[in-house]
């Protein structure tokens, strides 16, 4: 019969969830969808940006085959005419529904949202998405400023409102619709928070008292990191609040004291995304669509929040890649609901007190390329082929791999992800790695290091995190031919997992690694 999906694509979500075991975020809403929920903790991006992420996973294929690492191309046009996962849900005969920040907005999406291709209807932008750099945040000094930090009454906000408190409405009113209309739907809200600025309703920073913020666990530039590698954070240092402190480029620090604001500030945006979740969630109840309708929560990359000494996206290390994934699937995830139970009652995170635990947890290393062929077949529909090793002609293929089998887990029941390994840390070929990348304009941090246009990137970083360890290199690039050259690597990174569980340690220099060059190149 064909179920229903929802779509839910968060903006720098890293996964400080109640659900992946944080404890400080208030998070009861997503955590309740965990523990509804297959719920991955290994899973990852394939570039730490929002429109090649967004593309990549959208069309199935990786950054390199829909050749944009920047904002300025569509795909359709500047690669290949592939099909994307709405479009491939509308042509199987579903409405198709995109509010808020799905597609990345602009030229990489064909200043459309790649309507009417992807989607039935034209997609829905909330009106104060415009106002989202202006200047209203309100500073010690009384006056307007484009801060970084910045809690707000939102009655004073242009509008009255903030882009994702609009984007829940929309999408519960389409719910309302579908459910009157009856037609399958595939529905995709992206919320914009806690993307920067941190602007979210002032109230939500009294579920996090100043004295309980601790600083990032390894607040330093790590010695073994190579130049290349790091990203010197140039967007935050572009506000008012950041710019104001005179921060030394590229490596700073921030003052301890304002680390401390940063991260309490990301955890309310948290909480303050954790309310929309909720609301919507209680809509889909509300609607009567809970028992027939896929929910999929993920986020398009992560966010460093003073890890290595960084304070954005723009890495291939674990905070900036891996991301919250997880799939709840009526009768396959959880147990049926009887007629007018609700599964998603909405909780309040200022007197919910303690997070659900996932209903299933699997630790396999996962990529988002794999979430259009994972849909296809929860949803019953043909997954699409497995791509060529040349696929820039192929209109309908997937170089991600459907990852479905792994929600068949009975309740309650975790799986470890370690098989196939041996004890020399070497595991057989059917171990799953997850593929990320990031370009670089030049071998040391400057001024467009963290979004060099393709024209100007000389150096691409392909990194491979396995269940054990994450290991980097940095080739040579060529924009022209969209070419990598492994036979000139700038530099290299090794990290392994079970003695470095934050990737501080850089052992690239000391350990032998040819079996790892072998597989990357591969």
């Amino acid at each position: 019969d064909g179920m229903n999906v929802l779509f839910i694509i968060v903006d720098d979500l890293r996964p400080v969830l109640g659900c992946y075991g944080d404890k400080l975020v208030k998070s009861p809403n997503i955590d309740q969808l965990a523990s509804q929920s297959m719920v991955f903790s290994n899973a990852y991006a394939q570039q730490a940006l929002c429109a090649p992420s967004r593309v990549s996973f959208l069309t199935g294929r990786r950054p390199d085959t829909t050749r944009l690492y920047d904002f300025y191309s569509y795909w359709r046009v500047h690669a290949g005419n592939y099909s994307t996962m709405p479009q491939y849900f509308k042509e199987n005969g579903y409405v198709t529904l995109s509010v808020g920040k799905v597609f990345h907005p602009g030229v990489s999406s064909n200043y459309s949202d790649d309507y009417p291709y992807s989607w039935s209807i034209p997609p829905f932008h909330p009106s104060a998405e415009k106002h989202e750099n202006d200047k209203t945040c309100r500073g010690k000094d009384g006056k307007l400023h484009a801060n970084l930090v910045c809690p707000v009454n939102v009655t004073e906000m242009p509008g009255g409102t903030l882009p994702d408190i609009q984007s829940t409405a929309e999408a519960i009113h389409l719910l309302n619709v579908m459910k009157t209309t009856r037609q399958k739907f595939f529905l995709a809200v992206g919320y914009h928070k806690p993307h920067i600025p941190l602007r979210y309703p002032q109230e939500f920073l009294k579920l996090y008292p100043l004295e309980n913020i601790t600083l990032a666990p390894d607040p330093w530039v790590p010695k073994k990191l190579p130049s290349v590698a790091y990203n010197p954070w140039m967007d935050i240092r572009q506000r008012d609040d950041v710019e104001a402190l005179n921060v030394s480029f590229p490596y700073g620090p921030l003052p301890d004291d304002f680390q401390r604001r940063i991260r309490q500030s990301y955890y309310a945006a948290v909480s303050y995304l954790d309310v929309q979740v909720g609301l919507l969630l209680s809509a889909l109840d509300d609607a009567g669509l809970s028992n027939n309708t896929i929910v999929v929560f993920t986020a398009d990359h992560g966010w460093s929040l003073g890890e290595h000494g960084e304070w954005a996206k723009y890495s291939n290390f674990d905070v900036a890649t891996r991301v919250p994934l997880m799939f709840y699937v009526p009768r396959m995830t959880t147990s049926p609901v009887s007629q007018g139970a609700r599964v998603f009652p909405y909780l309040d995170p200022f007197s919910h007190t303690g997070g659900s635990s996932p209903q299933g947890q699997s630790k396999k290393v996962v990529e988002l390329v794999s979430l259009f062929p994972t849909l296809a077949e929860l949803a019953g529909l043909q997954v699409p082929p497995a791509c060529p090793k040349m696929s820039v002609g192929v209109v309908l293929c997937t170089e991600g791999r459907s990852i479905a089998h792994y929600l068949n887990i009975s309740e309650g029941e975790v799986e470890r992800g370690k098989e196939g390994c041996n004890g020399t840390g070497r595991c057989s070929n059917e171990e799953p790695v997850a593929l990320s990348q990031y370009p670089r304009p030049a071998d040391a941090p400057q001024w467009n290091s963290d979004k060099p246009r393709l024209m100007d990137i000389r150096i691409m970083g392909y990194s491979m995190r396995a269940i054990d360890y994450r290991y980097t290199l940095w080739v040579q690039y060529d924009p022209s031919n969209f070419s990598a050259d492994f036979r000139n690597v700038h530099a290299g990174e090794l990290y392994m997992m079970d003695n470095d569980p934050n990737q501080d340690y850089n052992v690239y220099n000391n350990t032998s690694h040819g079996w790892l060059f072998k597989k990357i190149i591969d």
